[in-house]
């Protein structure tokens, strides 16, 4: 499948703000899965922008906009293929538990099995898991590894409403838990919290899903998209999307790769000065029937540069600091 993608976030501010300083995990990732052709990112007020990769093959773009503006445009655009995935069997065989804990102990997933902020173990969750015959401990797994993954993400599909902006961006799992309703974020929370009290690693997967009329996803296709990734044994890194109950596929693309939402926000980043921001996201996926004409994404894309001068009232304005993160949907 190949699919354009273009991302816009636009924060306003109800008085002028003296430098903006932000980072986006926005370029889609570049593996065995999928191979972004094309990636662009423009901001307005202009800024030099500049990037880094992670250690995880997280591809991270940041800049630094020293001048008095009270609003700013991130507009991406990005051209990649994905490719389709290997057969998932239903099952795997009871002594694949030994086999994961085997894999465990040879490798270095201690980031996926530990717990985070959003993604910790609580009491809502334990009786969740209860309610869903999935036994929260290491020493009390049944089935096989697979099949219970498989139950947890139909249980979260079915037993949770599907309400956008139900939820904060910051919010612990226990407000989705309790009201049984929320996004995308927070299913791959629960999700993620539940899998790793049962000694699988598990990881935090942020992208975007192409919808399709006939297929009746759950998500927003006007907003990123998230879902979760488990380690088994024999086969790797197999993707969960509990928000609409299915094995990830070629419709899914994968951008940042952590423990949880913090570690890969689609945009992140500080201001200086006394002001509310209102946040706008506008997300469209589109599939096209082959790859357009353009130059091959370079490791390093050249970003636009612009001087700009800080207007001299702007040290009047008392510095404040203020996150700035949006959700995904």
């Amino acid at each position: 499948m190949i699919y354009s993608i273009f991302h816009s976030t636009r924060l306003r501010y109800d008085a002028p703000i003296s430098e903006n300083v932000t980072e986006i995990y926005m370029q889609p990732r570049s593996d065995t899965f999928q191979h972004c052709h094309f990636f662009k990112v423009v901001t307005q007020p202009e800024a030099r922008i500049f990037s880094h990769t992670e250690p995880s093959s997280n591809i991270v773009h940041y800049f630094d906009i020293p001048a008095q503006h009270t609003q700013l445009i991130i507009t991406t655009e990005a051209i990649v293929e994905t490719y389709p995935t290997a057969p998932i069997p239903e099952a795997l065989t009871p002594d694949a538990w030994l086999a994961l804990d085997q894999l465990v102990h040879e490798g270095d997933y201690w980031d996926y099995l530990l717990p985070g902020t959003q993604s910790r173990p609580t009491d809502l969750l334990y009786a969740f898991a209860d309610q869903i015959d999935v036994r929260a401990t290491h020493a009390q797994r049944g089935d096989d590894p697979l099949s219970v993954l498989r139950r947890i993400n139909t249980a979260i599909y079915n037993m949770f409403d599907y309400v956008p902006k139900s939820t904060k961006v910051d919010s612990p799992i226990d407000d989705a838990l309790a009201a049984r309703r929320g996004v995308c974020q927070d299913f791959s929370h629960i999700m993620i919290a539940l899998v790793r009290t049962l000694g699988i690693p598990c990881r935090y997967v942020s992208g975007y899903l192409y919808h399709e009329r006939e297929n009746g996803s759950r998500s927003s296709p006007d907003a990123s998209h998230a879902w979760v990734e488990a380690l088994l044994p024999e086969i790797g890194w197999v993707g969960f999307d509990p928000t609409n109950n299915m094995l990830t596929d070629a419709r899914h693309v994968r951008v940042g790769i952590g423990r949880e939402y913090a570690d890969v926000p689609p945009s992140r980043g500080v201001f200086k000065g006394k002001a509310e921001s209102t946040l706008t996201v506008a997300v469209r996926v589109r599939k096209l029937d082959r790859l357009p004409q353009a130059e091959p994404l370079p490791p390093n894309p050249p970003s636009a540069w612009m001087t700009v001068e800080t207007p001299a009232e702007d040290t009047r304005v008392r510095e404040q600091i203020q996150a700035q993160q949006q959700q995904q949907q």
